[in-house]
Protein backbone atom coordinates (compact mmCIF):
# COMPACT_ATOMS: atom_id res chain seq x y z
CA UNK A 1 0.00 0.00 0.00
CA UNK A 2 3.00 2.28 1.03
CA UNK A 3 4.45 1.92 -2.33
CA UNK A 4 1.51 2.29 -4.36
CA UNK A 5 -0.49 4.78 -2.80
CA UNK A 6 2.38 6.93 -0.58
CA UNK A 7 1.05 10.07 -1.92
CA UNK A 8 -2.42 9.63 -1.19
CA UNK A 9 -1.23 9.45 2.94
CA UNK A 10 -0.25 12.20 5.64
CA UNK A 11 3.44 11.38 6.26
CA UNK A 12 2.27 11.84 10.15
CA UNK A 13 -0.48 8.99 10.25
CA UNK A 14 2.19 6.58 8.48
CA UNK A 15 5.00 7.11 11.26
CA UNK A 16 2.18 7.15 13.72
CA UNK A 17 1.06 3.54 13.05
CA UNK A 18 4.77 2.33 13.10
CA UNK A 19 5.01 3.98 16.53
CA UNK A 20 1.70 3.01 18.03
CA UNK A 21 0.72 -0.26 18.98
CA UNK A 22 -2.30 0.67 20.24
CA UNK A 23 -3.53 2.33 17.01
CA UNK A 24 -2.66 -0.82 15.38
CA UNK A 25 -4.77 -3.02 17.59
CA UNK A 26 -7.69 -1.12 17.57
CA UNK A 27 -7.49 -1.62 14.05
CA UNK A 28 -7.21 -5.57 14.49
CA UNK A 29 -9.76 -5.61 17.11
CA UNK A 30 -12.69 -3.53 14.60
CA UNK A 31 -11.79 -5.77 11.67
CA UNK A 32 -12.15 -9.32 14.15
CA UNK A 33 -8.25 -9.46 13.42
CA UNK A 34 -8.23 -10.33 9.97
CA UNK A 35 -5.09 -8.68 8.61
CA UNK A 36 -6.21 -8.26 5.41
CA UNK A 37 -8.99 -6.47 6.17
CA UNK A 38 -7.34 -4.66 8.31
CA UNK A 39 -4.89 -3.24 5.81
CA UNK A 40 -7.73 -2.52 3.06
CA UNK A 41 -9.23 0.41 6.82
CA UNK A 42 -5.99 1.30 7.58
CA UNK A 43 -6.08 1.96 3.37
CA UNK A 44 -9.05 3.71 3.48
CA UNK A 45 -8.83 5.43 6.54
CA UNK A 46 -5.31 7.14 5.58
CA UNK A 47 -6.58 8.42 2.21
CA UNK A 48 -9.75 9.90 3.82
CA UNK A 49 -7.62 11.68 7.17
CA UNK A 50 -5.27 13.50 3.97
CA UNK A 51 -8.28 14.14 1.87
CA UNK A 52 -10.23 16.11 4.92
CA UNK A 53 -6.20 17.02 6.37
CA UNK A 54 -7.68 16.15 9.82
CA UNK A 55 -4.75 16.36 11.22
CA UNK A 56 -4.62 20.25 10.24
CA UNK A 57 -8.01 20.77 11.55
CA UNK A 58 -8.41 23.48 14.21
CA UNK A 59 -10.70 25.96 15.16
CA UNK A 60 -9.22 28.93 13.07
CA UNK A 61 -9.33 26.84 9.58
CA UNK A 62 -13.27 26.00 10.31
CA UNK A 63 -15.91 28.85 9.89
CA UNK A 64 -17.00 30.43 13.38
CA UNK A 65 -21.04 29.62 12.69
CA UNK A 66 -20.22 25.95 12.86
CA UNK A 67 -19.02 26.00 16.76
CA UNK A 68 -21.55 29.08 17.70
CA UNK A 69 -24.51 26.57 15.99
CA UNK A 70 -24.11 24.41 18.46
CA UNK A 71 -25.50 20.87 16.84
CA UNK A 72 -22.03 18.73 17.40
CA UNK A 73 -19.99 18.76 21.10
CA UNK A 74 -18.79 16.41 23.87
CA UNK A 75 -20.19 16.86 27.02
CA UNK A 76 -20.98 14.54 29.93
CA UNK A 77 -20.50 10.82 30.63
CA UNK A 78 -22.62 7.52 30.46
CA UNK A 79 -23.00 5.13 32.98
CA UNK A 80 -20.05 3.46 31.88
CA UNK A 81 -17.96 6.34 31.87
CA UNK A 82 -17.81 6.57 28.65
CA UNK A 83 -17.36 10.19 27.43
CA UNK A 84 -21.04 11.62 25.18
CA UNK A 85 -20.77 12.71 21.65
CA UNK A 86 -23.71 15.01 21.24
CA UNK A 87 -25.54 15.31 17.46
CA UNK A 88 -27.89 17.69 18.34
CA UNK A 89 -30.25 16.96 15.20
CA UNK A 90 -32.70 19.53 15.35
CA UNK A 91 -30.10 22.63 14.69
CA UNK A 92 -28.91 20.60 11.52
CA UNK A 93 -30.46 22.19 7.91
CA UNK A 94 -29.76 20.33 4.81
CA UNK A 95 -27.42 22.41 2.89
CA UNK A 96 -25.23 21.06 -0.07
CA UNK A 97 -23.61 23.62 -0.25
CA UNK A 98 -22.41 23.76 3.85
CA UNK A 99 -22.04 19.72 3.61
CA UNK A 100 -18.26 19.36 3.14
CA UNK A 101 -17.28 22.17 6.40
CA UNK A 102 -19.81 19.93 8.44
CA UNK A 103 -18.40 16.82 7.68
CA UNK A 104 -14.86 18.59 8.79
CA UNK A 105 -16.78 19.96 11.86
CA UNK A 106 -17.53 16.03 12.75
CA UNK A 107 -13.90 15.38 11.96
CA UNK A 108 -12.59 17.98 14.26
CA UNK A 109 -14.23 17.05 16.96
CA UNK A 110 -13.73 13.24 16.73
CA UNK A 111 -9.78 13.72 16.37
CA UNK A 112 -9.36 16.98 18.98
CA UNK A 113 -11.11 13.90 21.46
CA UNK A 114 -8.65 11.00 19.80
CA UNK A 115 -5.85 13.51 20.82
CA UNK A 116 -6.67 14.53 23.90
CA UNK A 117 -8.40 11.44 25.73
CA UNK A 118 -5.95 8.70 23.62
CA UNK A 119 -8.52 7.55 21.77
CA UNK A 120 -10.60 6.16 24.38
CA UNK A 121 -14.45 5.15 23.27
CA UNK A 122 -16.97 7.43 22.66
CA UNK A 123 -21.03 6.66 23.22
CA UNK A 124 -22.72 8.80 20.41
CA UNK A 125 -26.26 10.12 21.24
CA UNK A 126 -28.64 11.44 18.56
CA UNK A 127 -30.75 14.03 20.48
CA UNK A 128 -34.02 14.24 17.87
CA UNK A 129 -36.16 15.79 20.26
CA UNK A 130 -38.53 18.33 17.91
CA UNK A 131 -36.97 16.80 14.77
CA UNK A 132 -38.83 16.83 11.40
CA UNK A 133 -38.56 15.78 7.79
CA UNK A 134 -37.01 19.07 7.01
CA UNK A 135 -34.00 17.58 9.20
CA UNK A 136 -33.05 14.36 7.41
CA UNK A 137 -30.13 14.24 5.82
CA UNK A 138 -28.86 10.79 5.04
CA UNK A 139 -25.58 11.69 3.08
CA UNK A 140 -24.49 13.54 6.61
CA UNK A 141 -25.77 10.65 8.45
CA UNK A 142 -23.63 8.45 6.18
CA UNK A 143 -20.70 10.16 6.72
CA UNK A 144 -21.18 10.31 10.63
CA UNK A 145 -21.58 6.21 10.65
CA UNK A 146 -18.56 5.59 8.22
CA UNK A 147 -16.47 7.61 10.47
CA UNK A 148 -16.94 5.01 13.38
CA UNK A 149 -16.98 1.77 10.95
CA UNK A 150 -14.57 2.80 8.78
CA UNK A 151 -12.29 5.55 9.94
CA UNK A 152 -12.12 5.46 13.50
CA UNK A 153 -11.53 2.17 14.49
CA UNK A 154 -12.78 0.51 18.49
CA UNK A 155 -13.95 4.45 19.15
CA UNK A 156 -17.71 3.64 19.29
CA UNK A 157 -19.57 1.72 22.56
CA UNK A 158 -22.98 2.57 21.00
CA UNK A 159 -25.27 4.92 19.78
CA UNK A 160 -28.25 6.41 21.60
CA UNK A 161 -31.46 7.68 19.76
CA UNK A 162 -33.90 9.79 21.81
CA UNK A 163 -37.19 10.08 20.71
CA UNK A 164 -36.65 9.11 17.33
CA UNK A 165 -39.88 10.35 15.28
CA UNK A 166 -42.19 7.53 13.19
CA UNK A 167 -41.65 9.57 9.97
CA UNK A 168 -37.56 8.56 10.65
CA UNK A 169 -38.19 4.93 10.73
CA UNK A 170 -37.96 4.20 6.92
CA UNK A 171 -34.50 6.53 7.05
CA UNK A 172 -33.12 4.56 9.21
CA UNK A 173 -33.71 1.30 7.91
CA UNK A 174 -31.51 2.41 5.36
CA UNK A 175 -28.88 3.63 8.16
CA UNK A 176 -28.95 -0.06 9.49
CA UNK A 177 -27.90 -1.71 6.24
CA UNK A 178 -24.91 0.95 6.54
CA UNK A 179 -23.92 -0.21 9.85
CA UNK A 180 -23.31 -3.73 10.05
CA UNK A 181 -24.01 -6.31 11.94
CA UNK A 182 -21.40 -5.28 15.12
CA UNK A 183 -22.83 -1.71 14.64
CA UNK A 184 -26.50 -2.52 14.56
CA UNK A 185 -26.24 -4.23 17.92
CA UNK A 186 -24.64 -0.90 19.50
CA UNK A 187 -28.24 1.32 18.30
CA UNK A 188 -30.18 2.20 21.73
CA UNK A 189 -33.84 3.34 20.78
CA UNK A 190 -34.83 5.28 23.93
CA UNK A 191 -36.91 7.87 25.48
CA UNK A 192 -37.86 9.89 27.85
CA UNK A 193 -39.00 6.61 30.18
CA UNK A 194 -36.15 4.87 29.32
CA UNK A 195 -32.92 6.88 28.14
CA UNK A 196 -31.53 6.79 32.04
CA UNK A 197 -30.30 3.00 31.47
CA UNK A 198 -27.50 4.30 29.42
CA UNK A 199 -26.71 8.08 30.73
CA UNK A 200 -27.81 9.29 34.21
CA UNK A 201 -29.82 12.44 35.16
CA UNK A 202 -26.80 14.67 35.75
CA UNK A 203 -25.77 14.29 32.59
CA UNK A 204 -29.09 14.43 30.85
CA UNK A 205 -31.02 17.92 29.83
CA UNK A 206 -34.55 18.67 31.23
CA UNK A 207 -36.37 17.61 27.91
CA UNK A 208 -34.34 14.77 28.38
CA UNK A 209 -35.65 14.05 31.79
CA UNK A 210 -32.65 14.77 33.09
CA UNK A 211 -31.01 17.84 35.87
CA UNK A 212 -27.93 19.23 33.82
CA UNK A 213 -28.07 22.71 33.51
CA UNK A 214 -25.47 22.83 30.80
CA UNK A 215 -26.22 25.37 28.22
CA UNK A 216 -23.98 24.84 24.90
CA UNK A 217 -22.06 28.21 24.22
CA UNK A 218 -19.46 29.34 22.04
CA UNK A 219 -16.21 30.51 22.78
CA UNK A 220 -14.44 28.58 24.24
CA UNK A 221 -14.45 25.39 23.06
CA UNK A 222 -16.40 23.54 25.34
CA UNK A 223 -14.73 20.78 27.38
CA UNK A 224 -17.02 20.36 30.21
CA UNK A 225 -14.48 19.16 32.77
CA UNK A 226 -13.18 21.85 33.07
CA UNK A 227 -14.56 24.92 30.83
CA UNK A 228 -15.51 26.89 34.05
CA UNK A 229 -13.30 27.84 36.97
CA UNK A 230 -13.48 24.99 39.97
CA UNK A 231 -12.18 25.84 43.05
CA UNK A 232 -8.52 24.98 43.94
CA UNK A 233 -9.04 22.18 46.64
CA UNK A 234 -5.74 23.51 48.26
CA UNK A 235 -4.15 22.28 51.26
CA UNK A 236 -5.52 20.29 53.69
CA UNK A 237 -6.64 22.34 56.28
CA UNK A 238 -6.98 21.81 60.11
CA UNK A 239 -10.46 20.23 60.20
CA UNK A 240 -9.80 17.94 57.04
CA UNK A 241 -6.64 16.80 58.41
CA UNK A 242 -8.07 16.03 61.66
CA UNK A 243 -11.14 14.31 59.87
CA UNK A 244 -8.45 12.59 57.26
CA UNK A 245 -6.41 11.25 60.80
CA UNK A 246 -9.77 9.70 62.20
CA UNK A 247 -10.30 8.07 58.79
CA UNK A 248 -7.09 6.26 58.26
CA UNK A 249 -5.80 3.29 60.36
CA UNK A 250 -2.24 2.13 61.63
CA UNK A 251 -0.97 0.37 58.24
CA UNK A 252 -2.21 3.01 56.02
CA UNK A 253 0.08 5.78 58.65
CA UNK A 254 2.95 3.05 57.88
CA UNK A 255 2.43 3.16 54.39
CA UNK A 256 2.56 6.62 54.55
CA UNK A 257 5.71 6.87 56.33
CA UNK A 258 7.15 4.30 54.24
CA UNK A 259 6.36 6.47 50.85
CA UNK A 260 8.05 9.86 52.41
CA UNK A 261 11.41 7.31 53.37
CA UNK A 262 10.55 6.20 49.48
CA UNK A 263 10.47 9.79 48.34
CA UNK A 264 13.64 11.31 50.26
CA UNK A 265 15.79 8.24 48.96
CA UNK A 266 14.03 9.08 45.59
CA UNK A 267 15.54 12.56 45.40
CA UNK A 268 18.83 11.69 46.52
CA UNK A 269 19.34 9.03 43.63
CA UNK A 270 17.94 11.69 40.87
CA UNK A 271 20.48 14.18 42.51
CA UNK A 272 23.36 11.90 41.97
CA UNK A 273 22.23 11.25 38.32
CA UNK A 274 22.24 14.67 37.53
CA UNK A 275 25.97 14.75 38.26
CA UNK A 276 26.28 11.39 36.46
CA UNK A 277 26.47 11.31 32.51
CA UNK A 278 23.40 11.25 30.10
CA UNK A 279 23.95 8.42 28.78
CA UNK A 280 23.77 6.57 32.17
CA UNK A 281 20.85 8.27 33.14
CA UNK A 282 19.09 7.12 29.85
CA UNK A 283 20.21 3.44 30.80
CA UNK A 284 18.85 3.94 34.48
CA UNK A 285 15.49 5.93 34.07
CA UNK A 286 14.04 4.98 30.78
CA UNK A 287 15.53 1.24 30.59
CA UNK A 288 13.17 -0.49 28.51
CA UNK A 289 9.86 -1.94 30.69
CA UNK A 290 7.09 -4.38 29.68
CA UNK A 291 3.70 -3.45 27.83
CA UNK A 292 2.00 -3.59 31.24
CA UNK A 293 4.14 -1.09 33.21
CA UNK A 294 4.57 0.92 30.70
CA UNK A 295 0.79 1.94 30.52
CA UNK A 296 0.57 2.98 34.14
CA UNK A 297 3.09 6.25 33.45
CA UNK A 298 2.19 8.84 31.10
CA UNK A 299 5.33 10.09 29.72
CA UNK A 300 5.10 13.97 29.82
CA UNK A 301 7.36 16.39 28.11
CA UNK A 302 7.80 18.28 31.77
CA UNK A 303 6.54 15.40 34.25
CA UNK A 304 6.17 11.84 33.89
CA UNK A 305 2.58 10.82 35.79
CA UNK A 306 1.62 7.55 37.16
CA UNK A 307 -0.78 6.31 37.26
CA UNK A 308 -1.28 7.28 33.08
CA UNK A 309 -5.19 7.09 33.34
CA UNK A 310 -6.96 6.21 36.22
CA UNK A 311 -7.40 6.73 40.26
CA UNK A 312 -8.54 3.90 41.91
CA UNK A 313 -10.75 4.16 45.01
CA UNK A 314 -12.61 1.61 46.71
CA UNK A 315 -16.84 1.42 47.22
CA UNK A 316 -18.37 2.19 50.83
CA UNK A 317 -17.40 -1.37 51.26
CA UNK A 318 -14.29 -1.52 50.93
CA UNK A 319 -13.08 2.04 52.71
CA UNK A 320 -10.66 3.03 50.45
CA UNK A 321 -10.68 6.80 50.09
CA UNK A 322 -7.09 7.65 49.14
CA UNK A 323 -4.70 7.44 46.21
CA UNK A 324 -1.42 8.47 45.08
CA UNK A 325 -0.25 10.54 41.55
CA UNK A 326 3.30 10.50 41.70
CA UNK A 327 5.02 13.05 39.70
CA UNK A 328 8.88 12.99 38.29
CA UNK A 329 10.13 16.03 36.91
CA UNK A 330 12.26 15.49 33.24
CA UNK A 331 13.69 18.75 33.16
CA UNK A 332 16.12 20.94 34.38
CA UNK A 333 13.83 23.54 35.35
CA UNK A 334 11.82 23.98 38.02
CA UNK A 335 8.29 23.12 37.19
CA UNK A 336 5.03 24.22 38.65
CA UNK A 337 1.88 22.30 38.79
CA UNK A 338 -1.80 22.32 39.94
CA UNK A 339 -4.10 19.87 40.12
CA UNK A 340 -8.14 20.68 39.28
CA UNK A 341 -11.05 18.09 39.92
CA UNK A 342 -14.89 17.89 38.42
CA UNK A 343 -16.10 17.04 41.86
CA UNK A 344 -14.51 20.00 44.26
CA UNK A 345 -16.77 19.36 47.02
CA UNK A 346 -15.49 15.41 47.42
CA UNK A 347 -11.87 15.50 47.02
CA UNK A 348 -9.10 16.97 49.24
CA UNK A 349 -5.57 17.00 47.12
CA UNK A 350 -2.60 17.64 48.83
CA UNK A 351 -0.86 19.12 47.71
CA UNK A 352 -2.91 20.46 44.65
CA UNK A 353 -0.64 24.03 43.86
CA UNK A 354 3.16 23.73 44.66
CA UNK A 355 6.36 22.69 42.38
CA UNK A 356 8.66 20.24 41.53
CA UNK A 357 12.75 20.59 42.09
CA UNK A 358 14.56 19.28 38.32
CA UNK A 359 14.98 15.70 38.77
CA UNK A 360 12.76 14.86 41.53
CA UNK A 361 9.69 13.21 42.07
CA UNK A 362 6.72 14.24 44.65
CA UNK A 363 3.40 12.60 45.51
CA UNK A 364 0.37 14.23 45.45
CA UNK A 365 -2.83 12.82 48.10
CA UNK A 366 -6.01 12.26 46.90
CA UNK A 367 -8.53 11.51 49.32
CA UNK A 368 -12.57 11.69 49.39
CA UNK A 369 -14.24 13.83 51.75
CA UNK A 370 -16.74 13.31 53.89
CA UNK A 371 -18.78 10.25 53.44
CA UNK A 372 -18.63 11.34 50.02
CA UNK A 373 -17.91 7.96 47.12
CA UNK A 374 -15.73 8.22 43.87
CA UNK A 375 -17.62 7.91 40.55
CA UNK A 376 -16.31 6.89 36.87
CA UNK A 377 -17.53 10.42 36.05
CA UNK A 378 -14.81 12.21 38.35
CA UNK A 379 -11.88 13.50 36.66
CA UNK A 380 -8.83 15.25 37.41
CA UNK A 381 -6.58 17.64 35.62
CA UNK A 382 -2.84 18.11 36.33
CA UNK A 383 -1.58 21.14 34.66
CA UNK A 384 2.33 21.74 34.71
CA UNK A 385 4.64 24.52 33.38
CA UNK A 386 8.08 25.48 33.42
CA UNK A 387 9.72 28.19 35.54
CA UNK A 388 12.49 30.19 35.59
CA UNK A 389 15.18 29.16 38.03
CA UNK A 390 15.04 32.89 39.26
CA UNK A 391 11.75 32.77 40.10
CA UNK A 392 10.44 31.73 43.42
CA UNK A 393 8.12 28.79 44.39
CA UNK A 394 6.25 30.41 47.12
CA UNK A 395 2.74 30.63 47.11
CA UNK A 396 2.44 34.38 46.04
CA UNK A 397 5.09 33.41 43.09
CA UNK A 398 3.13 30.51 41.81
CA UNK A 399 -0.21 32.57 41.71
CA UNK A 400 1.21 34.90 40.19
CA UNK A 401 2.84 32.46 37.78
CA UNK A 402 -0.41 31.18 36.60
CA UNK A 403 -1.90 34.75 35.89
CA UNK A 404 0.92 35.14 33.35
CA UNK A 405 2.23 31.83 32.02
CA UNK A 406 0.90 31.48 28.20
CA UNK A 407 -1.49 28.67 27.37
CA UNK A 408 0.86 27.15 24.63
CA UNK A 409 3.15 26.20 27.43
CA UNK A 410 0.82 24.42 29.74
CA UNK A 411 1.31 20.69 29.89
CA UNK A 412 -2.09 18.86 30.68
CA UNK A 413 -3.14 15.20 31.45
CA UNK A 414 -6.54 14.27 32.31
CA UNK A 415 -7.26 11.14 34.72
CA UNK A 416 -10.36 9.58 35.36
CA UNK A 417 -11.48 7.90 37.99
CA UNK A 418 -12.41 4.19 38.91
CA UNK A 419 -14.21 2.16 41.50
CA UNK A 420 -12.96 -0.93 43.06
CA UNK A 421 -15.37 -3.64 44.31
CA UNK A 422 -12.97 -6.27 45.87
CA UNK A 423 -11.06 -5.87 49.06
CA UNK A 424 -8.01 -5.90 47.47
CA UNK A 425 -7.88 -3.60 44.35
CA UNK A 426 -5.09 -3.84 42.53
CA UNK A 427 -4.51 -0.25 42.50
CA UNK A 428 -2.51 2.99 43.54
CA UNK A 429 -3.23 3.13 46.82
CA UNK A 430 -1.81 4.13 50.01
CA UNK A 431 -2.33 0.46 51.42
CA UNK A 432 -0.83 -1.26 48.81
CA UNK A 433 2.18 -0.46 46.28
CA UNK A 434 0.17 -0.20 43.09
CA UNK A 435 3.61 0.22 41.12
CA UNK A 436 4.21 -3.34 41.18
CA UNK A 437 0.39 -4.41 41.03
CA UNK A 438 -0.55 -3.85 36.91
CA UNK A 439 -4.09 -2.02 37.18
CA UNK A 440 -6.86 -3.75 34.34
CA UNK A 441 -8.47 -0.94 32.54
CA UNK A 442 -11.92 -1.05 31.25
CA UNK A 443 -10.53 -0.60 28.07
CA UNK A 444 -8.18 -3.95 28.99
CA UNK A 445 -11.44 -5.70 29.88
CA UNK A 446 -12.97 -4.84 26.10
CA UNK A 447 -9.98 -5.71 24.53
CA UNK A 448 -10.42 -9.58 26.09
CA UNK A 449 -14.09 -9.82 25.81
CA UNK A 450 -13.52 -8.94 22.59
CA UNK A 451 -10.90 -11.79 21.73
CA UNK A 452 -12.81 -13.76 23.14
CA UNK A 453 -15.87 -13.06 21.30
CA UNK A 454 -14.17 -13.79 18.58
CA UNK A 455 -12.55 -17.13 19.48
CA UNK A 456 -16.17 -18.26 20.24
CA UNK A 457 -17.41 -17.29 17.03
CA UNK A 458 -15.12 -18.84 15.53
CA UNK A 459 -15.43 -22.55 17.54
CA UNK A 460 -19.62 -22.03 16.32
CA UNK A 461 -18.20 -21.72 12.93
CA UNK A 462 -16.34 -24.94 13.74
CA UNK A 463 -18.81 -26.93 15.30
CA UNK A 464 -21.37 -25.67 12.71
CA UNK A 465 -18.69 -27.56 10.03
CA UNK A 466 -18.55 -30.41 11.61
CA UNK A 467 -22.26 -30.71 12.16
CA UNK A 468 -22.85 -30.39 8.72
CA UNK A 469 -20.52 -32.65 7.69
CA UNK A 470 -21.79 -35.35 10.25
CA UNK A 471 -25.29 -34.90 8.49
CA UNK A 472 -23.92 -35.42 5.52
CA UNK A 473 -22.30 -39.07 6.21
CA UNK A 474 -25.28 -39.76 7.92
CA UNK A 475 -27.01 -39.55 4.27
CA UNK A 476 -24.21 -41.22 2.42
CA UNK A 477 -24.19 -43.72 5.58
CA UNK A 478 -27.74 -44.37 4.64
CA UNK A 479 -27.65 -43.93 0.77
CA UNK A 480 -24.87 -46.51 0.85
CA UNK A 481 -27.08 -49.04 2.89
CA UNK A 482 -29.78 -48.88 0.56
CA UNK A 483 -27.97 -49.55 -2.59
CA UNK A 484 -26.23 -52.18 -0.91
CA UNK A 485 -29.86 -53.51 0.37
CA UNK A 486 -31.13 -53.14 -3.02
CA UNK A 487 -28.04 -55.39 -4.58
CA UNK A 488 -28.58 -57.83 -2.20
CA UNK A 489 -32.36 -57.84 -3.24
CA UNK A 490 -31.44 -58.22 -6.72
Amino acid sequence: YLLDKSDKYDSRDVERLQQDDKWVENFLIWRHDVVDDTLKMIDESFQWRKEYTVNDLTESVLPKWLFENGSLFLHGYDKEGYKLFWFRVKHHVRDPKQQLEKKKLVAFWLEHYAKRDHGKPLTVVFDMAETGISHIDLDFVRFIVNCFTDYYPNFLTKIVIFEMPWIMNAAFKIVKGWLGPDAISMLKFTNKSDVQEYISGEYLPPHMGGTDSFKYSYPPLVDDDFQTPLCENGPITSEDEHESKEEIDTDTKETGELNEEQNLNQKKMNSIEQISKSEETDKTEFKPKNAKKALTTFKGPLLHISPAEELYFGSKETGDKKCLIALTNVTKNIVAFKVRTTAPEKYRVKPSNSSCEPGTSLDIIVSLHGGFAASLQDRFLIMAAEMDQSSGAGVPELTQFWKEVPRTKVMEHRLRCHVVESSKPSSLTLKENAFNIPAKTNEDLHIQLTRLLQINKRLQEQIDRCLWFQQLSVVLSLLSVTVVAFCFYL
